[in-house]
């Protein structure tokens, strides 16, 4: 099944609105024609509204780093999924490697998460992965396995159509080290498999699944040409408009 590539960039806690705006109008520019890919960025919750209006009338998607699993109420500091729907948000980051190290996220909370973010028609990037530790000691799958059954936990298989799932080896997030394109595509193909016993062989092979970890555009082109590999959530590289208007263009390369 041919699955239509997704390029998204994560630009993390960084971007002020101002420049937030010129970085989205830079890359408005240099991928006006890009066709056969699907583009999204994920701007800090500051920055979302001005991002969108920007955006608009451009082919490219518009992504939140987090939500809250709740609508409403006396959670300070939070945000929750109709926010994120009314400021022009069609995906949202949940469980990303960032948020289970430092803030405490649980197989448990990504699970609600999730469910709350479909509940809005917010379309999750799902993101699983291991650490070097859990690596070294031969543990990926099993750590693999248990994100994806807890974090789908309750997910139909209606549902799953509008979920993204994006392996990030935890030990090559920010480190310059980036799992070798045979590495990745073993991993996305066990999740694959996974997704293929958890529903069906039609839902297993619909999913895209992005690789994410110190993607360049000096490795997208290998990584992509990966049978299980279905795009990228870009970190780093996602900051300035060049580097990631290369990633987006792989094709060309």
């Amino acid at each position: 099944m041919k699955r239509l590539p997704f390029i998204a960039g994560n630009w993390k806690m960084n971007k002020t609105v101002e420049e937030a705006i010129d970085l989205v109008r830079q890359l408005k520019d240099s991928l006006s024609n890009i066709a056969g890919v699907e583009v999204a960025v994920a701007p800090p919750f500051t920055a979302l509204y001005a991002v969108f209006q920007e955006l608009k009338g451009s082919s490219i998607g518009l992504a939140g780093q987090n939500l809250f699993y709740e609508e409403k109420g006396a959670f300070t500091g939070e945000i929750c999924p109709p926010m994120l729907k009314e400021v022009g948000c069609q995906y949202v980051i949940i469980g990303h490697s960032e948020r289970r190290q430092f803030f405490g996220e649980t197989d448990e909370t990504v699970n609600r998460k999730i469910k709350a973010a479909l509940a809005q028609g917010l379309k999750p990037i799902f993101c699983i992965g291991e650490t070097l530790k859990e690596r070294e000691e031969g543990k990926t799958f099993s750590v693999i396995e248990r994100q994806i059954e807890g974090g789908l936990r309750g997910i139909t298989e209606e549902e799953m159509r509008s979920i993204v799932i994006a392996y990030e080896p935890v030990w090559a997030i920010g480190t310059g080290k980036t799992a070798t394109p045979q590495q990745a595509e073993e991993v996305h193909r066990f999740i694959r498999e996974k997704l293929e016993r958890l529903y069906s062989r039609e839902i297993a092979e619909e999913v895209r699944i992005q690789y994410g970890g110190s993607v360049t555009p000096e490795n997208i082109k290998g990584l992509m040409g990966q049978e299980n590999i279905d795009g990228a959530l870009v970190g780093g590289a996602s900051l300035k408009s060049e580097i990631f208007s290369k990633i987006v263009r792989f094709n060309e390369m």
